[in-house]
Parts: structure tokens; C-alpha cells; sequence
């Protein structure tokens, strides 16, 4: 029985579809931009909300021990990671969790460092909480991305680095990094005192030769590791407002805690973590189904670019649900906007805002949809670039 089913999206308050006017300027644009599925949630998280929206009672809501459950069996059994009660804590979004404990953890004008490209609210959240940001680019390869592990510990040493805003798997270039990897990173973390956040909210969304590794798995890292995940990427869960914040030390607890107190929001709505929780126990079938339309999406996707446009350069897609692609052999970067909207017709992230003019020739896709956008999307891309002249 099929799980997965694409829903048209179009003049339903969706972001994605009916918000490109107020993004691109224009209408009538293929949207594949923000990070969100076309695809209706799994039957298990519609019929815990619709039960609970026929109880008809909205009041204040205490999540059960079955919620924090549903999240523990989930991390043990996928990602080998045993989280116990006291070290979760909430927050309506990764975003909001990492901009918070920025503050919690470093001071104005401390330095925090990230591994551009990367998903550039990282950058804002640095430079809207009057952060130093730091940036240590990957390396590009033949295939993809690597860390340039010199390159980032002589950063930290040099401008004195409080904090790193760790994504994996990496968005957008979509490295799903190895324990070797990760534990490389965390040592030098380690070694100068630098604070870890690890965004780690697409940690489900894994392609079939890969396999994520939890930061937190691969050492002794609790006196500087904070762990941010979700439901939202593996099931489609953005408007929900829930994510889960893991920390094992006692005292970035406490401070945390105290944080929340401040601002005061301790809680999420019972709608988020109803879908949650039900999502988690249940969603695991609907999550397989997903993952083999991602990643038959990026494979036909690549394969007609390379056909018809040689010159591309499209790492391997690892993880993540979002293609990054250089079109730097067939435009300029003062076109690209241009062409990609007014002859494509397509609404993309631009891969300057992942990491600055070094990525204004990259585009950003979005393949968590049906087939016939993907085709149509990458059709449209062959016709203009072939047209187009540099």
C-alpha cells in the first residue's frame, strides 16, 4: 500500500508554493526553495491529530512519558544513541534553539565559527546576536566536500572561537560525515575549549549506501556537545513548531533552563507533540517510501543535467533531500537570477546565500516532491542553459 502521497499545495497558506511573490518578486515560479516536503504526513500522525481534534478540549497539554519514549526508541534503534529523560528539552525550532544558545553560551563579539557553504541561517544567527563569524570553508573535491581540518583549528586559534555550529549531515553540499570525521572535528573542539552545536535535523533523511553517525556517539563529548533534531525534516512537520534540544551536561542544562525561564517558554503546543510523538512511533514505513522517491529524484535529476549539460558539477547527494548544483560552466553569476527565474521559471535557494559570491554560480534544489516537478525543473534548466551565452 502506497504511504507517500503528493499533495498540490497551491493556494493553501503554503510558504513554499504561495509565498514565491513575496521571495522572488514573482509569481508562477516552480517552487523548489525552503526546505519542506510536498508529501502528506504519514496516516498515523493524521489520525492522532485528527483524534485529538475531535476530542475538541485545546488546553494547556503536558506531554506524556510516551512522547519522550517515542523519541528515545527512535535515537536508540536508528542512530545507537541512548538519550535518557532529563537531558531533553524543548524548543519550536532548530533555528530558535541554535540562536538561543548562542547567547546562552558566548558573549558579544565572541567568536563562532562555521564550515561554509552552509545553511545561511547559521550566519544570521552569528551576526544578528553580535557574534564574530567565523568561517572555515569545506573543500571542494571530485565527488564533493571535504574539512579542511588545518584550516580549522588555526581559525579558532586565531580569532579565540567560543562556539561551532557543527550541520550534519551537511546542508546544502549533503556530506553525511563519518564517525572519523565528526570525531576529528570534536577533538579539536575539545582541545580549545569551543562549544558544539550539532544540527542534526536531517539525520533520518540518509541516502541508501550511507549512514548517519550522532555526533554525540562518537566520543566523550558532553561537557561541550549539544545535540538539535526533530521530527520536521523526516516527516514533513515544519508548521507543527517542535523540535528537541539534547543535553547531557548538567550545567549547559542549567543554563538553558534558566535561559527558558527568562523568556518564558518552557512548553510546545500539543499539536506538535502529538505529530511528533505519533510520527515516531509509527512513521518509520512512510519514512522508507520517502527516502527511495528523494533519492530517485536526485539520480534522474543528475542524469538528464549530465546528459544534456556536461559541464555541471553536482556532488553526491549523501543526505539531505536538497541537490546542490554549479552552473558556473554555462552562466554568469550576474544571470543567474535572472535565467533561472525569468527563463526556467523556477524559485531556488542561490547558493550565494549558503557562503557569499565564492557560491553565486550554485543553486539549491529542493527534490522532495513528485517526479513531474523534478522533470520539469530540469528541463527547463537544459532549454535555457544550452540558449543561454555566458
Amino acid at each position: 500500500m502506497k504511504q507517500v502521497i503528493y499533495k498540490e499545495r497551491k493556494q493553501t497558506d503554503c510558504v513554499k508554493w504561495d509565498g514565491c511573490k513575496e521571495k522572488f518578486g514573482m509569481e508562477e515560479l516552480l517552487p523548489l526553495w525552503v526546505a519542506d516536503m510536498d508529501f502528506e504526513a504519514p496516516v498515523c500522525v493524521k489520525e492522532a491529530l485528527k483524534n485529538y481534534v475531535d476530542f475538541g478540549v485545546y488546553g494547556y497539554y503536558q506531554p506524556p512519558k510516551a512522547y519522550f519514549e517515542a523519541f528515545e526508541n527512535w535515537e536508540e534503534k536508528y542512530h545507537d544513541y541512548k538519550v535518557e529523560d532529563q537531558w531533553i528539552r524543548f524548543a519550536p525550532g532548530v533555528v530558535p534553539a541554535f540562536n538561543w544558545l548562542i547567547q546562552i553560551l558566548t558573549k558579544e563579539k565572541d567568536g563562532v565559527i562555521i564550515m561554509s557553504p552552509v545553511y545561511y541561517p547559521f550566519r544570521d544567527a552569528i551576526i544578528n546576536n553580535e557574534r564574530m563569524l567565523v568561517e572555515s570553508p569545506l573543500i571542494r573535491t571530485k565527488e564533493g566536500y571535504e574539512i579542511d581540518y588545518a584550516d580549522f583549528e588555526q581559525k579558532i586559534q586565531k580569532n579565540d572561537v567560543k562556539l561551532f555550529i557543527f550541520c550534519s549531515p551537511h546542508n546544502p553540499v549533503g556530506r553525511v560525515w563519518t564517525a572519523k570525521e565528526i570525531k576529528k572535528v570534536l577533538d579539536i573542539c575539545k582541545r580549545h575549549h569551543v562549544y558544539v552545536l550539532a544540527d542534526e535535523i536531517h539525520q533520518d533523511i540518509v541516502m541508501s549506501e550511507y549512514r548517519q553517525i550522532t555526533a554525540a556517539t562518537t566520543g566523550d563529548y558532553d561537557d561541550i556537545l549539544v545535540t538539535l533534531t526533530a521530527a520536521t525534516k523526516t516527516f514533513n512537520l515544519a508548521g507543527c513548531q517542535n523540535s528537541i534540544v539534547i543535553i547531557p551536561n548538567e550545567k549547559i542544562r542549567d543554563m538553558y533552563d534558566g535561559y527558558l525561564e527568562k523568556i518564558r517558554i518552557s512548553s510546545g503546543n500539543a499539536f506538535g507533540y502529538i505529530a511528533v510523538q505519533s510520527a515516531y512511533e509509527g512513521g518509520r514505513e512512510w519514512l522508507e517510501e520517502a527516502l527511495t522517491i528523494i533519492e530517485d529524484n536526485f539520480k534522474r535529476m543528475k542524469a538528464m543535467l549530465e546528459e544534456k549539460l556536461p559541464k555541471v558539477w553536482i556532488p553526491n547527494l549523501e543526505g539531505t533531500y536538497l541537490m546542490w548544483i554549479d552552473l558556473g560552466a554555462y552562466i554568469s553569476p550576474k544571470r543567474i537570477e535572472e535565467v533561472l527565474q525569468n527563463q526556467c521559471h523556477l524559485a531556488v535557494d542561490y547558493g550565494e546565500w549558503f557562503g557569499g559570491k565564492e557560491y553565486s554560480t550554485f543553486i539549491r534544489v529542493n527534490l522532495a516532491t513528485k517526479w513531474e516537478n523534478i522533470e520539469m525543473a530540469a528541463d527547463q534548466l537544459i532549454k535555457a542553459l544550452i540558449k543561454d551565452k555566458k
